[in-house]
């Protein structure tokens, strides 16, 4: 059986490095997982042409709407959110799935975060929509939707409004253009709980944001770390969560799903925390 993660760019990805350990601690020697770079438009293309030995896929950016659109069926999840991190082999063609939601989730719980009423997400992708629902699942009433283009955030505040989540939305200071002599300079969010799904290109503009040290923040980025986010909530003594965490609980659920079986927690976190200490 085979598997892989694909996306673009890819070859950071340390999903081969989880899968694999937990492929060996399951004595599925006949089982692989690669890695594919490949964009959203290449998607539909690639699943069109596979043969029965493909069992599944993990899902990057950017093609995690690609995989919710070019699915034969989806998880009510997926539907709702418009993105899928997981595409699975069922008799009835390729099925999506979102297990970002869940590793969010556990990221946050993790980090003492049991419930939230308030919080905000930093951009406004696929990434973000599974962020805003995990927040939901913890309790957040209110979300603060904060990007660097307002008008791309239309699907991100249709998915928080179908779960009932009041929204507002801000844009995301630019550090490159010096404020004008009467201009403030950007406020602190005022909530204790933020979850950053920026591209890495985005991570001048969350660094430069002022942080507090009662708020805690999950950066769904994890190599290299830590971010320039983290580091700029670090100093303000604030906690900070690696997206190293959603990557590793949404991959035991991926293991699961594609498998079967239940997912080997020490070897997956074995291993993982072996490849990080290794970059």
């Amino acid at each position: 059986m085979r598997a892989a993660v694909v996306g673009r760019p890819v070859g950071h990805s340390l999903s081969p490095v989880l899968h694999r350990a937990a492929y060996a601690a399951l004595g599925l020697p006949g089982w692989s997982y690669d890695a594919l770079d490949l964009g959203a438009e290449d998607l539909p293309v690639l699943l069109a042409g596979l043969g029965e030995e493909w069992r599944g896929f993990s899902v990057t950016m950017p093609c995690k709407q690609a995989a919710a659109a070019v699915a034969d069926e989806r998880a009510d999840l997926v539907a709702l959110l418009g993105a899928a991190n997981t595409l699975l082999r069922t008799p009835a063609g390729w099925r999506a799935e979102n297990t970002d939601v869940a590793g969010v989730g556990m990221a946050l719980q993790l980090a003492g975060v049991d419930a939230v009423d308030r919080a905000a997400v930093l951009g406004g992708g696929g990434t973000a929509a599974a962020a805003a629902a995990a927040l939901a699942s913890l309790g957040a009433r209110h979300v603060e939707v904060v990007v660097r283009d307002p008008d791309r955030a239309a699907d991100l505040l249709a998915v928080l409004r179908a779960l009932d989540v009041a929204v507002s939305v801000s844009r995301l200071p630019d550090p490159a253009v010096p404020p004008g002599r009467h201009a403030r300079p950007p406020e602190p969010l005022d909530v204790p709980v933020v979850v950053s799904a920026l591209p890495v290109d985005g991570q001048p503009a969350a660094a430069a944001l002022p942080w507090r040290a009662d708020q805690v923040v999950l950066d769904v980025l994890y190599a290299p770390w830590p971010t320039a986010l983290a580091a700029s909530v670090e100093r303000a003594g604030g906690t900070v969560v690696s997206g190293a965490e959603v990557l590793f609980w949404q991959a035991t659920e991926q293991v699961e799903l594609m498998t079967g079986q239940p997912a080997p927690l020490g070897a997956m976190r074995s291993a993982l925390d072996a490849a990080l200490a290794d970059r």
